[in-house]
């Protein structure tokens, strides 16, 4: 079982009082044989208007480590395989790489970082640690 991360709960709860109903903690995705991806968390929000259902799942990521490079180079790798597997086993949900607002604004804002989320066009959600709340949904 891998370990959940130091924020896992503090995003739970951004994304429920963001609106968000949370349906798998971890959300499981199983491929023959005895292969499996385990992403953070699965949620869904009604949009009122459309009356459509709307479903993501969150990849959490700290950037507490030494090198922040690394754990980028480990939360890329991460989030491509996952929206690879999330396309061919659960097409309808979108992928987030959650982040807090500290590393946003310091190593996201980076030439390299910002070239890289552009080219892998990766989807990004901006969390406040200390008032778990969801800040940015960057698309």
């Amino acid at each position: 079982m891998s370990a959940k991360d130091i924020y896992h709960d503090v995003v739970k709860t951004a994304l429920q009082k963001d609106g968000w109903n949370i349906t798998d903690d971890p959300l499981i995705l199983t491929f023959i044989p005895k292969r499996q991806l385990k992403i953070d968390l699965g949620a869904e929000r009604l949009i009122g208007a459309e009356k459509e259902n709307q479903y993501i799942a969150v990849e959490i990521k700290t950037f507490l480590v030494p090198s922040t490079l690394s754990e980028f180079h480990t939360a890329l790798g991460q989030f491509l395989n996952y929206r690879l597997a999330l396309k061919l086993k659960q097409p309808h949900r979108q992928l987030f790489l959650a982040i807090p607002k500290e590393v946003h604004q310091s190593f996201f804002t980076e030439e390299f970082t910002l070239l890289s989320v552009a080219e892998y066009n990766l989807q990004i959600m901006v969390f406040d640690v200390q008032r778990e709340e969801v800040l940015q949904w960057i698309n």
